[in-house]
């Protein structure tokens, strides 16, 4: 069983504490303001996150952030679902919570990591991201319909 990770940023924590996390404020998130997870259900959002290893950032005891990961923790990582509500946006917490997903101590040595960003690409390229070297050799299955059935 992986341990728990948190640290303490001035008034903010971020941890790996499934516990600590809100789902109702993930799921309002991803199904109401994210751009790629419109309509996802909330059985759907509590599976991703019992299948994940999740990052959440907190201020007060409330959840203003949130990352999860998918991985074997060996060879390939996938990070999704990356945000910081609106009203918590503007203090470097993307900056930070990016920082402790790269250097929790399971997610280093791996030989590739993936993501899928509309817009925040500077911010990941801070922390050594690029585009595909080979797009070409990429493929997909993709249905961005699924969460509307």
């Amino acid at each position: 069983m992986m341990e728990d990770v948190t640290t303490i940023h001035g008034d903010f924590e971020i941890s790996t504490d499934k516990n600590k996390l809100q789902v109702d404020v993930i799921h309002r998130f991803l199904t109401k303001e994210s751009n790629w997870s419109k309509g996802i259900s909330l059985v759907r959002v509590a599976k991703c996150i019992a299948t994940s290893l999740n990052f959440g950032i907190y201020y007060n005891g409330m959840q203003v952030g949130y990352a999860r990961v998918i991985s074997d923790f060996a060879t390939i990582a996938y990070l999704g679902d990356v945000f910081v509500l609106h009203e918590f946006r503007g203090r470097g917490l993307s900056k930070l919570l990016m920082q402790e997903v790269m250097n929790h101590p399971e997610l280093q040595g791996l030989r590739r990591w993936m993501l899928l960003t509309n817009d925040a690409h500077e911010l990941y390229k801070k922390f050594g991201w690029t585009d595909i070297a080979h797009p070409e050799k990429w493929m997909e299955k993709h249905d961005a319909n699924v969460y509307k059935s």
